[in-house]
Parts: C-alpha cells; structure tokens; sequence
C-alpha cells in the first residue's frame, strides 16, 4: 500500500513539474518582442498643456492670500523612444509658464520703493485694491524619461513621466484693480500695474512627475531652487504645482 501512495505521489509532483514548465515555455514563446513594435502613426512631437494649483511652500503666516492660485504651462516636446523597448522614451522641448497669485488687503512692493525687498504689506486699514494679485511668467526647457504601456496605441495606454525643467523669467508684475479704503467702499475704479523681477531668483529649477491614461494625466511640479532670493522677502519659498496634464505623450 505503501509503494502504491509513493508511486502515485511521485507521478503528481512529476505531473505538476512538467506542467509548470509548459507553462513557462509557453509563457516565454508568447512574450512581445517590443523591439519589433512599428511606431509608424505615433507622432513624435506633442504639444503640452498644463494646469495646475500654484502652492507656495514656507510661506510665511502673515501673506494674506485669495482666491484660486493657478499655473497655465504650454510646451511643445520632441519625443525619442528607446529603440530596443519603445515603451520608454526620452523627450525634450522648449515653452512657457505662467504662475497666478492672489491677495487680499495686501500691497507687494515688487519695485522696491519704500525699502530694497520685496515685502507684503498688510493695507487692510487704509486704502487697498479689492482685486490684487502676483504673475511671475518663464521660458522654460524640460526634460522627460517617459513610459507608455502600449506604445502602438497611445491613446489606449497607460503612462508616465519624470524629469526636470530649466526656466528664466521673462517678468513678473502686480496688477491691482479697484481701490477701496477702509470700509470696503470704491473710491476710484481704475487698475494698477507694477512690473519688476529684481527680487526673484530668474533661474526656475524644478522636478516633475506625470501618470494618467491616454491623453489625460495628473502632474506635480517643484521648485529645487528659492523662489525669492535670499534676504530681500520671505525666506525659502518654493513653489509646489499640482494639476491636469493634456497631451499626447
């Protein structure tokens, strides 16, 4: 009885083993060779489009903000998929960005004529603008290793992105528009624009990072380097973006 339930123990594992290792050859048989995929209808430069919630990190209590700070990004990328595997590529390009704040009871001195900084001054006391706010706007280069599941099909795949970005700063300016004094009310309807970049650091770095499907993927953006150079305004702000990306990767 004994041999019997050996023997029939031995031709299972046998059984199993031998199974496992059709599968295994099957498996390997059936694998994509992804050298081989044609990429003949992917086009390969893409235009960019992003838009994103404009955060500022470290920023200092005392800066009154409102209302919903935006980022707007349009780049135009030139995408070069890795010939042995297409599902990853290298892609790089050139665009603009455009960083939205708002403010309220608040009076930026972005030209540096009541002190050499750039200060936030609290105008809720006297008179203020109703609507005030800050765009600071770059020339930017980024940078991207990219990852697409099904490259033959972008616009059923699954993908994603990091890399960096290198920008300068074309301006930034203030734009106030409605005075009011103290008590809220209108005593002149007109709108003020002040421009200067003396007091930001010009040079953007930042890091990124992109996932979604298809044309659609959610981004985030941040900046390595300070925003506002060292001793002429709030230390160590650095710009966070988070937001939707368009595009056809």
């Amino acid at each position: 009885m004994k041999k019997v339930v050996i023997l029939l123990l031995s031709i299972f594992v046998l059984s199993e083993i031998q199974a496992q290792a059709q599968d295994t050859t099957a498996k390997k048989k059936t694998k994509k060779d992804w050298s081989k995929v044609s990429l003949a209808y992917r086009p390969k430069d893409h235009l960019l489009l992003q838009i994103g919630y404009n955060h500022w990190m470290n920023e200092p209590d005392s800066i009154q903000d409102h209302g919903l700070p935006l980022s707007y990004n349009f780049y135009l990328l030139f995408d070069f998929p890795f010939k042995g595997n297409p599902r990853y590529s290298v892609a790089l390009g050139a665009g603009v960005g455009f960083d939205n704040k708002g403010f309220e009871y608040t009076y930026i001195d972005i030209t540096g004529q009541k002190a050499n900084r750039l200060s936030f001054m609290n105008v809720k006391d006297t008179n203020h603008f109703k609507k005030y706010k800050m765009v600071n706007s770059y020339l930017e280069v980024p940078v991207e290793l990219r990852f697409s599941s099904n490259p033959e099909k972008n616009l059923k795949s699954w993908k994603g992105a990091i890399g960096f970005k290198v920008g300068t700063m074309l301006g930034a300016g203030t734009r106030g528009k409605e005075l009011q004094n103290s008590n809220n009310v209108t005593i002149n309807d007109y709108v003020m624009k002040e421009r200067a970049k003396r007091y930001f650091n010009t040079t953007r770095l930042s890091v990124m990072a992109r996932f979604g499907y298809s044309f659609v993927s959610i981004y985030a953006s941040y900046n390595v380097n300070e925003f506002i150079k060292q001793g002429f305004g709030p230390a160590d702000v650095r710009p966070l973006q988070v937001g939707l990306t368009f595009s056809g990767l």
